[in-house]
């Protein structure tokens, strides 16, 4: 019984903080995502989405880059 309680108690504590510390925006994220502008999707959230597309795209081509180099210098043999 006294486990019951006290879940109940943190429930009800996380449940109603969250509400009053947000403020439902999907319909304003729903209006930027549906807009036209020919933008793909993972761009439109703005200059971050960008930052972040493009610091992904980096580390991508640094790390198949390097894992060429890798793959390239395992292949050969080496002095002794």
């Amino acid at each position: 019984m006294r486990g019951l309680r006290v879940s109940q108690a943190l429930v009800r504590s996380f449940s109603s903080t969250a509400r009053n510390r947000f403020q439902n925006r999907v319909a304003e994220k729903q209006k930027l995502f549906q807009a036209d502008n020919d933008l793909p999707v993972h761009l439109k959230g703005g200059g971050t989405d960008n930052i972040l597309y493009r610091v992904t795209m980096g580390l991508c081509l640094g790390g198949t880059a390097y894992s060429l180099y890798c793959l390239g210098w395992a292949s050969f043999p080496h002095k002794k």
